[in-house]
C-alpha cells in the first residue's frame, strides 16, 4: 500500500474544517494543517483527528500551500481545502490508486461547487477539474497571492480520478462577499506591484465588466438567484480591486 500526505491550511475554519477531515480519514497516512492563527477552535479539532499542526504568519495561499507539501514525509500530497471534503467515489479511488500504485505524476479531481448549499452548474465554476494530487517531486503549488494552482513539467498530462471533491465556496452572501473583499485587497497589492494603473473610471468599467463577464459570457443567468449573486459580488470585487489601486497609487 503506498503512502500519501494531505495538507490543508487554515485560519478561523472550525464550522467546516471536521467534514474535510472526516473524508481524509482512511484515505491520508499523515494530514498536515498549517494553521495562521485561528482564534476559534480550529487547532482543537484538528488535533481530535491526529493532525500534524504547525502554525504560520499567512503570506499568500501559494506560499503557505506548498510550506505545507514541504512539511510531507511522503512523496505523493492530496492538497485539499478546509471547505472541501472527498465524497465516498473519491475516497475509495484514491484508496484504489494506493493499492495498486500511482501510475501519473500528476491527478485531476472533479470539484462540485456549492453556493448557499445550491450546486452552480455555470458561472465559470463548472466544469472545475484542479490537480490537487501530485508526486511533490515533479508538482508544486505556485507562489501567487491569490488565485494559486500546481504547476508541472510540460510534459507531464493530468489523469482524472473518478468521484467528486464537494467545494462548499459559501454557507451565506455576507460570507461570499467578505471572501471576495479580501481577495481584492491581495489583487490590488499585486496589480500596484506589477507597475498597474487605474483611472478614475476603471473601477466603474472593471464592475460592469465582471458582471457581463459571469452572468452573460458564462451563462450565470441560467443559475437563477445563485448565479445573480455571484455575478453581483464579482462585480463588487472588481470595483473594489481597482478602487483600492487607485489608492495606493496615491
Amino acid at each position: 500500500m503506498r503512502k500519501i500526505t494531505a495538507t490543508v491550511i487554515t485560519y478561523n475554519e472550525a464550522d467546516r474544517i471536521e467534514l474535510c477531515l472526516k473524508s481524509l480519514q482512511g484515505v491520508a497516512d499523515e494530514i498536515i494543517v498549517v494553521d495562521s492563527f485561528s482564534s476559534d477552535n480550529t487547532l482543537e479539532i484538528c488535533q481530535r483527528y491526529n493532525c500534524i499542526v504547525t502554525q504560520r504568519r499567512f503570506n499568500g495561499y501559494g506560499a503557505q500551500k506548498q510550506y505545507a507539501v514541504s512539511l510531507s514525509t511522503n512523496s505523493y500530497v492530496l492538497s485539499i481545502d478546509a471547505d472541501e471534503f472527498l465524497d465516498e467515489e473519491l475516497r475509495e479511488s484514491i484508496i484504489a490508486l494506493k493499492r495498486e500504485g500511482f501510475t501519473h505524476r500528476i491527478y485531476s479531481l472533479n470539484r462540485i461547487n456549492y453556493y448557499c448549499d445550491v450546486p452552480i452548474r455555470h458561472c465559470g465554476w463548472q466544469p472545475d477539474r484542479p490537480i490537487r494530487l501530485f508526486d511533490k517531486r515533479y508538482a508544486s503549488w505556485n507562489l501567487r497571492d491569490v488565485h494559486e494552482t500546481v504547476i508541472f513539467p510540460g510534459t507531464l498530462r493530468p489523469e482524472p480520478i473518478p468521484g467528486k471533491l464537494i467545494h462548499h465556496r459559501c454557507s451565506s452572501l455576507e460570507e461570499h462577499r467578505h471572501k471576495e473583499e479580501r481577495y481584492a485587497s491581495i489583487n490590488s497589492r499585486i496589480l500596484s506591484t506589477e507597475g498597474r494603473h487605474a483611472s478614475a473610471i476603471t473601477p466603474y468599467f472593471m464592475a460592469v465588466a465582471a458582471f457581463l463577464k459571469i452572468y452573460i459570457c458564462r451563462l450565470g443567468c441560467l443559475d437563477g438567484r445563485e448565479g445573480l449573486e455571484i455575478s453581483r459580488t464579482a462585480a463588487h470585487s472588481a470595483f473594489a480591486t481597482y478602487r483600492l489601486l487607485r489608492r495606493r497609487q496615491r
